[in-house]
């Protein structure tokens, strides 16, 4: 691949309600009650909007997370204002910064999500785009009278058919919001490479993330598309210290806060809902059956496990502050030339920021590592454009109609 001479970063801040580390809630400095605090949420997309990102991010669920009870009670992560109702409000007090809101194929109609983005997009002034999921908690089946989950091939299969619709609406409609996806399973990288224009993915490796974005980019001009029409987007969760020794001490000290019992029921999550409560804690991670919810988080997981050689209790204090993405601790130097290297080396087109805690953890990516991506000449001083397809250099939009007939 050739030099990235004159390109730039590509930069989401993922607003997790308290932050991304499992006990960011308890960090003296963080907002408890984050999840339903309208102000909180007012001032995190200000902050990001400062710092020029291109757009603030926000995940779903329709349902109960998985898990023991009274772990999920110490996460605050169980209590959250609906995506789509809250951008609308932070659209009426941000002026160009990117909305993006994760909503489910699987248990949805096409009407109501085609319309409410189209809703938004107006509202907005076109900064909105749709991450498309196709459900990986397998309680919100019982929420839509279905005794089981969908099995993953054909959560995708009806993703492709439910998107179709959406866009068949939405090219009556003259609306076409950004279409983002995430996953990194077979299934969810071949949808990627036919319909996705920005892709978020859960990459701890730069070695694994250049195989997964040549694969992903390779499979796209297969379905007739430049490589330049999507945008990799990896996770990443920066703790940054004004010393390397700060950062590590901010580090530590958030790895304390975890209760065993809320890390053992993240981890148990992430594998899939398995239960791992009966082996032992210092014991390696058992076989884990195939599961039908996130599969390509699963996989992940497992291949961390065995090349480290991890017991259960390392795996969760390991997933406990990232759930498997990028974790970098360290200056604000330090996490500028992770990035700056990962996008050289063609392992990412930007990032999905991932502050541990809020607000403070984005308030220290905007304020130290935001100037020394612009520094480097790696990020943008000010919005040029007023669209999200504009800041994300995906300005020319395709016509919707041409769309739905490809």
């Amino acid at each position: 691949m050739t030099p990235r001479n004159n390109e730039t970063l590509r930069l989401n801040a993922f607003l997790m309600a308290t932050g991304h580390h499992v006990a960011g809630w308890r960090h003296p400095d963080a907002q408890a009650d984050g999840g339903l605090n309208i102000d909180h949420y007012r001032q995190l997309a200000q902050t990001a909007e400062r710092g020029c990102f291109d757009a603030v991010f926000l995940s779903d669920t329709l349902a109960m997370l998985p898990g023991d009870p009274g772990a999920l009670s110490r996460m605050a992560r169980t209590e959250h204002f609906e995506p789509l109702t809250l951008l609308a409000a932070l659209a009426a007090t941000t002026r160009h910064i990117g909305l993006i809101a994760t909503v489910t194929t699987s248990y949805n109609d096409v009407a109501n999500v085609a319309g409410s983005f189209t809703a938004l997009q107006r509202i907005s002034g076109g900064r909105c785009g749709w991450n498309l999921v196709t459900s990986s908690n397998a309680r919100e089946a019982h929420n839509f009278g279905r005794e089981q989950h969908f099995a993953h091939g054909d959560r995708y299969r009806l993703a492709e058919q439910f998107l179709a619709q959406v866009q068949g609406r939405w090219a009556e409609q003259g609306s076409r919001p950004v279409q983002v996806l995430a996953g990194d399973s077979e299934a969810g990288r071949d949808f990627a490479a036919r319909h996705a224009e920005v892709l978020f993915t859960a990459q701890p490796t730069l070695e694994g993330a250049r195989a997964f974005y040549r694969d992903v980019k390779a499979r796209m001009a297969q379905h007739g598309r430049s490589a330049q029409q999507l945008k990799i987007m990896p996770g990443i969760l920066p703790i940054i210290g004004r010393t390397a020794a700060e950062a590590k001490e901010r580090h530590e000290r958030l790895q304390a806060l975890i209760e065993p019992e809320v890390g053992l029921s993240l981890l148990s999550d992430v594998a899939g809902g398995v239960d791992l409560s009966r082996y032992p804690l210092d014991g390696p991670l058992p076989d884990l059956p195939v599961t039908e919810s996130g599969r390509s988080r699963q996989h992940l997981l497992v291949e961390m496990a065995r090349a480290e050689n991890l017991s259960i209790r390392q795996l969760y204090l390991r997933i406990a502050r990232a759930r498997g993405h990028l974790a970098v601790v360290g200056t604000a130097t330090d996490v500028a030339a992770q990035m700056e290297h990962w996008f050289r080396q063609y392992g990412a087109d930007g990032f999905n920021v991932m502050p541990a805690w809020l607000p403070g953890g984005l308030d220290d990516f905007v304020t130290q590592v935001i100037p020394e991506l612009q520094r480097r000449g790696l990020f943008r001083t000010q919005y040029t454009g007023q669209s999200l397809r504009d800041h994300l250099g995906l300005a020319v939009s395709p016509n919707p109609k041409e769309l739905v007939n490809g």
